[in-house]
């Protein structure tokens, strides 16, 4: 039978049988929780945007009046962390402490501001026939999210997925699983108190790996997966799936500083991009530098990144002006996505240079030029192929709530049908709906 609306979800954690099932065990949880999920689509399509309102409001009531409890419950996951020797960049990526949770709360409560795309028109025309044509916004269905590390996109992307008149299913790793619990749990409570089924939002109750094969590959089953997480997470499920899947993939992010750039503003934005949050996907891994100012530059911004704790992998031009404070890159350092206080730089041959090597290197993530030139600042714009292309700004604004949308489900880094952050628009499909006086086509 299907999970109960009021079941809790926390099993995944206060039962450790529940860890860990055989192969028919999991094919039947998968089923019984998409079935859930279907039956709960209806009734979250027709929600009135009073009631996912109110959905919203208690959510971030909730998380407010939580706030020390939750904390604590996250510190069960940093501590097992800690314990088997976790990257730092995912323990930073793991916490929830209490500004991060007024944080979170306060991203709900900003969702409430933002239109309900649901029903709405985006076109009307009048055809020769009389027909009167219009395309209105619906929800996708089921949206599947498969996620590693970060606590807070159990709740982003379930109030998003919700206010646009989805059901979601959160698969979150097992080193977030005392946290997304928990947060789950409160999830669905606020769906109650809204008049709302909490089947729309499904979590599973095993961590086996097999459980993602079999829940991007049950047909009929969600109706878009979106993966967040490392390669080996998105290429597993990539293999694995039947249904669309909207990659947010790796965030190879390049800052290129042009010959023309004003370097005190290249330096701050090259310090920002690398060092405000090493561990986020929009982070700056890579620091090109344009030959004709290498002399200046190289030493300026070498020497602000390490002076702020980054260990810089650099060219062969770029060791040699950087004073002993670059060590020489290998291949694989450009490319790469550190998440870390590491940052590849290369001096390149012009614009074209810089062009060629976004080219690829690049993860069609986020990219950025500094520049004085504004034939340069177009040229760029018009040869980078990625969702977010930066003239003097800092990669760190690739970001849903930096560019206007509101919490974030996701980057999509592929164009069916997104490219760039994903908001609520973003969770609905648009239908034609067609008024007619009794016209048949000749």
């Amino acid at each position: 039978m299907p999970k109960s609306e009021t079941a809790p979800h926390s099993d995944v954690v206060s039962n450790p049988a529940a860890r860990s099932g055989s192969d028919a065990v999991l094919a039947a949880h998968v089923r019984d929780l998409l079935l859930a999920a279907r039956a709960a689509v209806p009734r979250m399509a027709q929600a009135t945007t009073a009631q996912k309102h109110r959905f919203l409001e208690k959510t971030a009531e909730l998380i407010a009046q939580r706030c020390d409890s939750l904390a604590a419950i996250n510190q069960l996951d940093l501590a097992e962390a800690e314990r088997v020797g976790r990257p730092r960049a995912m323990i930073d990526r793991l916490r929830l402490d209490a500004p991060r949770l007024r944080a979170l709360a306060q991203a709900v409560t900003e969702v409430l501001s933002l239109a309900d795309p649901v029903g709405a028109i985006t076109h009307g025309e009048i055809r020769p026939t009389g027909l009167e044509v219009r395309r209105q916004r619906i929800p996708l269905g089921i949206i599947g999210i498969i996620y590693e590390a970060r606590p807070n996109v159990t709740v982003d992307a379930a109030v998003l997925a919700l206010k646009a008149g989805n059901c979601v299913v959160l698969r979150g790793g097992s080193e977030a699983k005392h946290s997304n619990a928990a947060l789950v749990d409160l999830l669905r409570e606020a769906l109650a108190d809204s008049g709302l089924p909490g089947d729309a939002v499904q979590t599973p109750a095993y961590l086996d790996h097999q459980l993602v094969d079999l829940l991007v590959s049950t047909v009929p089953g969600l109706d878009v997966v979106i993966p967040r997480g490392g390669t080996a997470l998105i290429d597993a499920v990539m293999r694995s799936a039947r249904v669309p899947v909207i990659q947010h993939y790796q965030g190879v992010c390049h800052l290129f500083v042009e010959a023309s750039a004003d370097l005190a503003m290249a330096e701050n934005l090259a310090v920002n991009a690398k060092t405000q949050r090493p561990g986020v996907c929009n982070a700056m891994e890579c620091l090109l530098i344009d030959a004709a100012i290498a002399d200046a530059a190289v030493p300026k911004l070498v020497g602000a990144l390490h002076a702020r704790g980054v260990e810089v992998r650099g060219c062969p031009q770029t060791v040699a002006r950087s004073g002993g404070l670059a060590v020489a890159a290998t291949d694989g350092d450009f490319g790469f996505e550190f998440l870390d206080l590491i940052c590849a730089v290369k001096v390149v041959g012009g614009l074209q240079g810089a062009l060629d090597h976004i080219t690829r290197y690049g993860s069609h993530h986020t990219e950025a030029i500094v520049t004085r030139d504004l034939d340069a600042a177009r040229a760029f714009v018009g040869g980078i192929d990625a969702s977010c292309v930066l003239v003097n700004a800092s990669t760190r604004f690739n970001d849903g709530g930096c560019l206007g949308l509101g919490a974030e489900i996701g980057i999509s880094t592929t164009k069916l049908h997104a490219y760039g952050p994903m908001g609520l628009e973003a969770l609905t499909a648009e239908r034609f709906v067609v008024y007619g006086q009794g016209q048949v086509r000749t």
